[in-house]
């Protein structure tokens, strides 16, 4: 019998975490209130010392162990958010502790992990994905005789996420009649979950996972938990292959509604909330209110929490995402075009063929002398999504044969 977590469990978290974790605002958002008619509330966890709410599981499940427990050692395996909470509460607590991350990790997020943890932690670099990581993390822990601090699958952690629920509905008493929380493994709404199942149960609660890793959907279609055989890992804090036992138990008892939003997007909730409301959003941060629009008509005249649940966003992935919502808009298109081997071939497609707002922003060309022509990938952002039937016309009509590669996923990965 799994050890469901409680709301006393929860009661107790935040107890715990009074003093550490922020006590993290919820914001009113005029700008998303006027689009959804509605009126929209920000539960800022990417405000967090950590940037994450990450921090407020790891810390509840790691001081509430003995110290037998403590004195053996503790390991986690992550590749982001969890491993920084875990690092921040090692120090804290002054207990040592291991974080195995995957040898792909970005050194921007092991730098956080030795930032955060400092001379507490020892961070191993091991295999390709964070399956094969948590895997010898686990086979770690069991030889030496450590305590494996879940990033999901463990009631304390989810207990101390639920304190985020704790705290959402004592800043609007008058309380909500949504609230959408993003997916990954499943312990941030399984911990929400439990809180508003006593406290606020006509409060419908939604999860929102990505469109390449719906893992706790499809788990709930079929009535089991299943492991992703494919994945798309842009949405990093929220693609997990397989979601965790007790979130899956609470889930399918408790959870209203499951939905999955593309990647991209999410990409454009992103650019949306820097742009427009200043607010540093990593890809899972911004799950939930990219699903704001797609539930815009139950939505209506409600009150409605979303989770901004980490702000752990690389500047460097700024083009990727920028490139991302652009494809979603169908603003950006790729072709693989033949260009005739005689001067003036691409003047004539620059004045001919594109548009007055019509832009070049990828080409690659190698011109071949001993062929007749030569092709070109040619990258082309469009103002109006409806351009690009325009756009095929001419080239059509000037006979400037062409390949049309965003449709192609073995071809199109090279190119964002």
């Amino acid at each position: 019998m799994l050890n469901q977590p409680s709301l006393q469990g929860v009661e107790m978290a935040a107890k715990r975490l009074k003093g550490l974790a922020r006590v993290t605002p919820l914001e009113f958002n005029k700008r998303l209130s006027k689009i959804i008619s509605a009126s929209i509330f920000l539960k800022r966890e990417d405000l967090q010392q950590v940037r994450s709410f990450k921090i407020r599981g790891a810390y509840n499940k790691i001081s509430s162990l003995n110290k037998e427990e403590i004195t053996s050692g503790i390991v986690c395996a992550s590749a982001g958010n969890h491993a920084q909470g875990f690092a921040f509460c090692c120090q804290k607590l002054e207990i040592k502790g291991e974080v195995y991350m995957p040898a792909t990790t970005p050194q921007q997020k092991v730098s956080q992990v030795r930032m955060f943890g400092a001379d507490f932690v020892d961070i191993i670099l091991v295999g390709d994905t964070y399956d094969s990581c948590q895997k010898v993390a686990l086979e770690a822990a069991k030889s030496a005789n450590k305590i494996f601090i879940h990033p999901f699958d463990d009631s304390e952690v989810i207990e101390g996420q639920g304190t985020i629920a704790l705290e959402m509905l004592e800043q609007n008493p008058k309380g909500f009649d949504y609230v959408l929380v993003p997916i990954g493994g499943g312990g941030l709404v399984s911990g929400m979950l439990t809180v508003f199942k006593e406290f606020s149960p006509n409060t419908k609660i939604i999860g929102i996972e990505p469109e390449g890793a719906p893992s706790m959907k499809v788990a709930l279609e079929k009535g089991k938990r299943i492991s992703l055989e494919e994945m798309d890992y842009f949405v990093d804090g929220a693609a997990v292959r397989q979601v965790g036992k007790l979130s899956f138990e609470i889930c399918k008892i408790h959870l209203d509604e499951v939905l999955v939003i593309p990647e991209g997007k999410i990409c454009q909730a992103i650019l949306d909330v820097y742009n427009k409301d200043g607010i540093i959003a990593e890809p899972a941060g911004a799950l939930a209110i990219a699903a704001l629009d797609q539930m815009s008509d139950q939505l209506k005249e409600k009150s409605v929490g979303v989770l901004v649940c980490g702000g752990n966003n690389d500047i460097f992935r700024m083009p990727e995402i920028k490139e991302r919502a652009l494809l979603y808009a169908e603003l950006k298109h790729y072709f693989l075009i033949d260009f005739p081997q005689r001067s003036g071939a691409l003047k004539q497609f620059v004045t001919q063929i594109l548009g007055p707002n019509n832009d070049i922003t990828h080409f690659e060309f190698s011109k071949k002398h001993f062929q007749n022509s030569a092709s070109a990938v040619v990258g082309i952002e469009l103002k109006e999504a409806g351009d690009l039937s325009i756009l095929v016309k001419r080239m059509k009509k000037y006979n400037f044969k062409f390949d049309y590669l965003n449709n192609k996923k073995s071809l199109f990965q090279f190119l964002i």
